[in-house]
């Protein structure tokens, strides 16, 4: 019975490591090789462990989906970003300061995830499972930017009376993967460049409303 209880949290930390390397390998293939080219024994080699372990970890849709949101805030899990430690701590400071962190949040985090967050689209072409979990992403996505724009409006930084669901949209469209990887990937801008413009767009066309 003692041994039992000492050895449970080792095997439940060997398996969270696990766990972890699986998710990390993903990550780095499916950016790289896209969802059709990375396999799940490509997944094992890369994180040298078995390929009992990661077909263990789920099927190859979730490993997606999972390796996305620990890439974008650290955890995994359909929790709303606003719960997420990185994304809390911003929350708690004053807005003067709270601004300039969401954009360095937000140009590293798309950084890190905008190869995959491309194979997550490209795969939900094809992909019913990678479709779903691409939905239910998007619909959690919306919530989050939402929550955004409302806590602005708690700390008086929205002007004007533009309705907040028009807000959402502009702050989701500015915000997104697809437009750091246009700016940053096709176009070059260093990430310092894109930080200066989304904080001068997110000032002009969210907290002070869209231009009619």
């Amino acid at each position: 019975m003692g041994t039992r209880q000492y050895s449970s949290p080792i095997r439940a930390e060997a398996s969270a490591e696990t766990r972890r390397r699986i998710l990390g390998a993903a990550a780095k293939l499916f950016a790289q090789e896209g969802y059709q080219g990375t396999t799940m024994a490509a997944i094992a080699k890369e994180a040298g462990v078995s390929a009992q372990s990661v077909h263990l970890a789920g099927p190859k849709s979730a490993l997606l989906m999972a390796a996305f949101e620990v890439t974008l805030a650290g955890d995994e899990g359909t929790h709303p970003l606003y719960e997420r430690p990185a994304v809390a701590a911003i929350m708690q400071l004053p807005p003067d300061q709270a601004l300039p962190a969401y954009l360095r949040f937000l140009a590293e985090a798309n950084a890190r995830t905008a190869g995959i967050h491309n194979a997550l689209y490209v795969a939900a072409e094809t992909d019913e499972a990678v479709a779903e979990l691409l939905s239910d992403l998007n619909r959690r996505r919306h919530n989050d930017i939402g929550m955004a724009i409302s806590w602005c409006g708690a700390h008086g930084l929205l002007r004007g009376d533009t309705d907040p669901d028009e807000r959402a949209e502009v702050l989701t469209y500015l915000v997104s993967p697809e437009t750091y990887r246009f700016f940053a990937g096709e176009r070059g801008w260093s990430d310092e460049r894109y930080q200066r413009w989304l904080g001068d767009a997110i000032e002009r066309l969210v907290l002070g409303g869209p231009i009619v």
